[in-house]
């Protein structure tokens, strides 16, 4: 018999805020988090504006920032929120054995040298023999004189993971995934499934990234997936909307605390939600593109409602991938309504991407979350900048306003290039 997985303790810095709350209320507020673009100079991009954290530092948990320096942003945005998230469980004040707590992420890359690599290419390129485009050798001489090791081991999507094992004493397993937009998420399933055989009594999970480099948007550029909508930024992210051009990237990390039921009780720790179910499939399709008939998140969302042992009717709300991209959004639309019924009318579905933007690895859990408080406050989070309606996305995506209506079970989807579909639902706690 699978032990039963709850949710003890949550964490998030994101652009809506540096704290779940402060998220939840700028969501249900429908404020935006989008701006230009500050970390770097993108004023040469045809994408000049992104969802950044703003206003945080590592010294705001108390952590040292001289041992944080050469460490990513990823890793110091997952020492926040996870941080948060130990704390709201208190799970560490009680008499925990440490090899039975683990860590399962989705994290991104972390730390990008773009100076060094400047350098190198530029050094490669001004000492070239007769037809040779670049000098190997004298790319490899700088390179060896400016890395710095350090700095480079913090690329390595693994070290947020194995940073906050040594904050909290995590002996237990470890591991991280980098499935794109669904790793946090997945990294979640994973995590219950391990709590669920029993191989660990507490997982800290979640995700977190950052792509505002200038690598990350010159490859989202170029696939033609970022909005250019400059001129506005807070109305650049457009999910479902006929005059939709891509999505905004933002950055942040969210942790939660999963636990099994047992070890939560025995221990009376508050319990804001449980893990009900679980679904994970391929498009086996295309990398950057979606199935056109939506197989892959048709089947993820039916194989996680059958593994929560319910039926698509008692599933009050859907937190949609909802990127605010052409082909996404008018096939999760399509998926929607062949797992829960045509028409207008049906679920309730919205994106909360429209306000913070897309988190990539770390968009998961943080909407994860976000289903967490609407079942907690019976409230609804909107799509804002939904105008211009799109025949091709006919559902109820809680246009431009938060909705109070009853709210048990929500379903959150979660769909990565390179195919990778995940959904999970979550409940308000029933003993």
């Amino acid at each position: 018999m699978r032990r039963r997985v709850v949710i003890t303790g949550i964490g998030s810095i994101n652009p809506m805020g540096l704290d779940v709350e402060t998220v939840w209320n700028g969501l249900k507020e429908g404020k935006s988090g989008v701006g230009l673009t500050t970390i770097f100079d993108a004023s040469k991009f045809p994408t000049k504006i992104s969802a950044e954290v703003r206003d945080w530092d590592i010294t705001d948990i108390g952590e040292d920032p001289q041992l944080w320096e050469k460490r990513g942003r990823h890793s110091r945005f997952a020492a926040g929120a996870a941080k948060q998230a130990i704390e709201s469980s208190g799970i560490l004040t009680k008499d925990l054995d440490p090899v039975r707590l683990g860590v399962y992420l989705g994290s991104g890359e972390g730390n990008q040298d773009f100076e060094s690599f400047t350098r190198m290419v530029t050094a490669g390129i001004a000492n070239t023999s007769a037809g040779e485009p670049l000098s190997i050798a004298e790319f490899t001489r700088v390179g060896l004189e400016t890395l710095d090791p350090m700095t480079e081991l913090e690329q390595e999507p693994n070290m947020p993971a194995g940073h906050l094992a040594s904050m909290f004493d995590a002996q237990g397993p470890n591991f991280n995934c980098l499935t794109a937009c669904a790793a946090s998420s997945q990294a979640i399933g994973e995590a219950t499934e391990i709590i669920r055989r029993g191989d660990a009594d507490a997982m800290i999970s979640g995700g977190t990234h950052s792509m505002i480099h200038p690598f990350g948007v010159t490859g989202f550029n170029l696939l033609t997936a970022l909005s250019t909508r400059n001129d506005e930024p807070h109305r650049a992210s457009r999910p479902f909307d006929r005059l939709r051009d891509g999505f905004v990237l933002g950055e942040g990390a969210a942790m939660v605390i999963l636990e099994a039921l047992e070890h939560a009780q025995a221990r009376g720790a508050h319990i804001y939600g449980e893990i009900l179910g679980y679904g994970t499939t391929a498009d086996a399709y295309r990398i950057t593109d979606i199935h056109p008939e939506g197989r892959g998140a048709i089947g993820c969302m039916k194989m996680a409602i059958a593994d929560a042992g319910i039926s698509p009717s008692d599933v009050d709300y859907i937190n949609a991938h909802g990127t605010s991209t052409t082909v996404n959004d008018k096939v999760e639309t399509k998926a929607c309504k062949e797992v829960f019924g045509e028409g207008p009318t049906g679920k309730p579905v919205s994106s909360t991407k429209s306000m913070m933007g897309h988190l990539i690895a770390a968009a998961g859990v943080t909407e994860l979350i976000v289903c967490l408080m609407a079942i907690r406050d019976n409230v609804l989070p909107p799509t804002i900048n939904y105008e211009n309606p799109d025949p091709l996305c006919d559902l109820d995506y809680v246009p431009n306003e938060a909705r109070e209506t009853p709210c048990n079970i929500a379903l959150n989807n979660s769909f990565g290039f390179g195919g990778q579909n995940i959904s999970l639902v979550v409940g308000g706690f029933r003993d």
